[in-house]
């Protein structure tokens, strides 16, 4: 198992507080060593996450602030 896989298994894990409590599209973000997220589906945490450097995440961040993806 390499270092990456070992870090997401054992991150903090926070559902978005968009998440409904329904069960339907619920997204949880981690955040990694050197302030890199990781991101995944809170339906199946075994699964694969997809893991941003500190930059991607900001631009993330501006965009929906900016409403870019409204």
């Amino acid at each position: 198992m390499d270092e990456l896989t070992r870090e997401l298994g054992a991150a903090t894990w926070i559902k978005s507080s968009y998440s409904g409590s329904n069960g339907g599209n619920c997204v949880e973000v981690a955040t990694l060593s050197s302030g890199h997220r990781g991101v995944r589906d809170s339906k199946d945490p075994a699964g694969p996450a997809l893991v941003f450097t500190p930059a991607e995440w900001n631009t993330f961040i501006r965009g929906i602030r900016g409403g870019e993806f409204d």
